[in-house]
């Protein structure tokens, strides 16, 4: 959009000046910019703190503005250190402050001092700044020692490790991006055809039965696994109610109890099964031979077994 209340000359060319500062030969910053050339660029600087001029011995308070020339004079690690010079408003004599990243705070270099009204604790009878107690014993020197060994040992044996594991991880995932690359698309191919599949087929069976369109069918496998949890659900009731009622039926036998039924014992099972396959076999040989005897006396009358023989 146009900007208004600004007149634009006939032969203004935007592609040749880009801005109307750069047809009139000016810069953005105007009278500010006019030391750009020695680094020195002019700001609005507050006062810090109190002060009293170098020249005028006046007292400025914190607070007052002058108009600054700023320069960067040098670096702290990283963080540029600014040089602020600012003119007297008293005497026209000039005083320069600097910042002091380190200590995070301004110091006064030259032309005038700072009113010192910073308060010690510990000059007028209380304790230094962060420490309250004043029994406190020195600092154990070898305690740091320690510390800085117990890191370096963490540092060999547990975090470098662990990053040589997660390098070679990213390497192995990260040697050959195309076969990855093929391979993922490979599987998502398979999938969307074995989902298209499956859709079609859902598909089909819902016109087969006139069924809304809407309808979520359940695939055979969740209906198995569905089957096959409700099954070994059932199983593990059935077996505690089972293994309840035996210890049950324990309990009362153990106790005596008349109203359990008792069941035959073995041993007189076999001997009613030996006796009867021993009926039955003297039976048979009475039948092929009536003077055939086990004792050799003679045959007594076979048993009524109920078992009628072919004429």
């Amino acid at each position: 959009m146009q900007g208004f209340n600004r007149y634009i000359p006939p032969d203004y060319d935007p592609k040749k000046h880009h801005t109307l500062n750069d047809y009139q030969g000016k810069k953005a910053l105007g009278d500010r910019e006019r030391k750009r050339d020695q680094g020195i660029l002019i700001v609005r600087f507050e006062l810090p703190f109190n002060i009293w001029c170098g020249t005028c011995n006046a007292h400025i308070g914190m607070g007052v503005r002058y108009n600054a020339e700023k320069k960067k004079i040098g670096n702290y690690y990283s963080t540029p250190i600014y040089s602020f010079r600012c003119k007297c408003h008293l005497c026209s004599g000039w005083f320069e402050i600097q910042t002091d990243p380190k200590n995070t705070r301004y110091v006064v270099v030259s032309g005038a001092r700072q009113k010192d009204e910073d308060w010690d604790p510990e000059e007028n009878g209380g304790f230094a700044i962060h420490e309250t107690d004043p029994n406190k014993p020195p600092e154990d020197p070898f305690a740091s020692v320690e510390k800085t060994t117990a890191a370096q040992h963490h540092t060999e044996t547990v975090q470098k490790p662990r990053i040589a594991a997660l390098q070679e991880l990213s390497e192995h995932y990260n040697s050959d991006p195309y076969a990855l690359s093929i391979t993922v698309r490979k599987k998502f191919r398979e999938e969307k055809k074995v989902e298209k599949r499956q859709q079609e087929a859902d598909d089909n069976f819902k016109d087969k039965y006139s069924l809304p369109a809407d309808l979520n069918l359940v695939s055979a496998d969740e209906v198995r696994e569905e089957a096959r949890d409700t099954w070994a659900k059932r199983k593990k009731e059935f077996e505690v109610e089972e293994a309840a009622r035996k210890r049950r039926l324990q309990d009362r036998v153990r106790i005596g109890d008349s109203s359990v039924p008792k069941l035959p014992s073995r041993t007189t099972s076999s001997s009613q099964k030996q006796k009867l396959a021993t009926t039955i076999l003297m039976n048979s040989l009475s039948r092929s031979d009536p003077f055939a005897t086990s004792s050799g006396t003679k045959p007594n009358k076979s048993l009524n077994l109920g078992i009628v023989p072919r004429r």
